[in-house]
């Protein structure tokens, strides 16, 4: 069981770190897409909280709201508490999506975004690992 718990972590690790080089390949770019970039910063935050539920055996909801995501994580670790202040991706999930709420964020708040994403990818890690090094 617990060798199937890794490998579903593993795959979500796998989609979030592939959003976080998503990023990356844009800010390499001439031209980076910043709403592209704003997207996927919610899509890694989400998917690195939903995985650090995985690996604390909660199977986490179907939201795209980081907030929900963030308090379920706080509850089975205060330090996620240090992720106070990134809720905001979640408005990057779908509104971004569509062109009936068009809006492209400036380079900056693209850069504020993947910086939280890292933040959250960071920690998850680091909690991940300790889990793991436990057992």
């Amino acid at each position: 069981m617990e060798e199937e718990l890794k490998k579903l972590v593993a795959q979500w690790k796998r989609k979030a770190d592939n959003d976080i080089k998503t990023m990356d390949n844009e800010f390499a770019s001439d031209d980076p897409v910043t709403d592209t970039i704003c997207f996927h910063a919610q899509q890694a935050a989400e998917k690195y909280l939903k995985l650090f539920l995985l690996c604390n055996n909660i199977n986490p909801m179907r939201t795209h709201n980081i907030s929900i995501l963030l308090a379920e994580c706080k509850k089975i670790d205060p330090d996620f508490d240090e992720l106070t202040g990134i809720e905001y991706l979640t408005d990057y999930a779908v509104e971004l999506r569509y062109p009936d709420s068009f809006y492209i964020p400036e380079l900056e708040e693209a850069k504020e975004a993947y910086l939280d994403a890292l933040k959250v990818k960071d920690i998850v890690e680091k909690k991940v690992e300790e889990r793991w090094s436990k057992k």
